[in-house]
This record gives C-alpha cells, sequence and structure tokens, in this order.
C-alpha cells in the first residue's frame, strides 16, 4: 500500500492527514475542511453582532430596572447579559480559528443582528422583549445549524450548545411574564 492511499486500519486517509501537517499558518483549518469558509464567518459575526446587542439590552434593562419587588428579574438580566457575553466570546474565538476576524464594530451592531434593541422602562415590556429576543436568536441558531448541516462539525457543536442556553434563557423570560 503506497502512502498516498488509504491505510488499511479504519480507512483512514494518510495522505490528508501528511497534508494537514503542512500549511501551519491556517492553524486548526486544514485542506479537509468542509464547510463555506466565507459563508460560515459572515453567519458567526451576524452572531456575534446579535450576541453584542442582546448583552447591550440586558445590561440596559439590568441597570433601570427599580425596585425591591423586581430584584429577581433584574437578577436573570444581568444573569443573562454574563451568559450572552460568553456566547460572544466563543464566536469571537471561533471566527478567530476559522482565520477570520470577529466584527465588534459599533456602527453596524444593529444592522447586523438578528435581535433588537430596546429602551422600554416598563419591567413587563422589558421582559417581553428579551423573550421576543430570545426567540429569534434561538430560530437564527437552528437556521445556522442546518445551513452548516455536517461541513463543520464543530462551529454546529458550538451554535447548538449557544442554542441550548437561548432556549433556557426564553423559558426564563416567558416565567416572568404577569
Amino acid at each position: 500500500m503506497s502512502e498516498h492511499s488509504l491505510s488499511h486500519a479504519g480507512g483512514i486517509d494518510v495522505a490528508a492527514i501528511r497534508a494537514a501537517a503542512r500549511n501551519l499558518k491556517d492553524g486548526p483549518v486544514t485542506a479537509g475542511y468542509q464547510g463555506d469558509r466565507q459563508a460560515v464567518l459572515a453567519m458567526l459575526n451576524d452572531a456575534l453582532a446579535t450576541e453584542l446587542v442582546c448583552i447591550l439590552r440586558y445590561k440596559r434593562h439590568y441597570y433601570t430596572v427599580t425596585g425591591r419587588e423586581h430584584a429577581s428579574i433584574k437578577a436573570e438580566f444581568l444573569e443573562h447579559a454574563l451568559q450572552e457575553q460568553e456566547h460572544a466570546d466563543w464566536l469571537a474565538e471561533r471566527i478567530v480559528q476559522l482565520n477570520g476576524e470577529p466584527d465588534f464594530n459599533p456602527a453596524t451592531l444593529l444592522a447586523r443582528s438578528h435581535a433588537e434593541y430596546d429602551v422600554c422602562v416598563d419591567v413587563q415590556a422589558m421582559v417581553r422583549a428579551n423573550l421576543v429576543a430570545e426567540r429569534v436568536a434561538i430560530e437564527s441558531y437552528r437556521q445556522m445549524v442546518a445551513q452548516i448541516g455536517d461541513s463543520d462539525p464543530t462551529t454546529r457543536h458550538l451554535l447548538i450548545r449557544i442554542m441550548a442556553v437561548e432556549e433556557e434563557h426564553a423559558d426564563d423570560m416567558r416565567d416572568l411574564l404577569e
């Protein structure tokens, strides 16, 4: 068996494995990467914009909610803001792993975000706005996961992980509706 053919043990393509040892500047993106890298990077940057807008919305709501009777809602807003920040960090890290550049440009955040910013002052309106945004995020992630399919398992896994937390957030917001 030549070095360019499949090995007998498990059908591993030895030539592809050796090729992965070259082009070190590409980091984790090997020649075997099957995703449309530019399309995946665009999706991830839009998801990053969405998470950043969600952080800002939750932080605004956290700081503007007043009264002891709303302490638990206020705490929920802060917890969600911190989790959205974690999602943004994961997305930015994945963008860099795919040899892209995370887009944190504040001038274009709202245009790229799937979710909206919110300036309401009524606590229940805040809860509703956050529930709407979580539902939008869930559907966005569901569509991204479907588009990526099996072409990029690492990104797919990341998006599913984030989507699961967004579903928890939506459940939390629904529970807070009066």
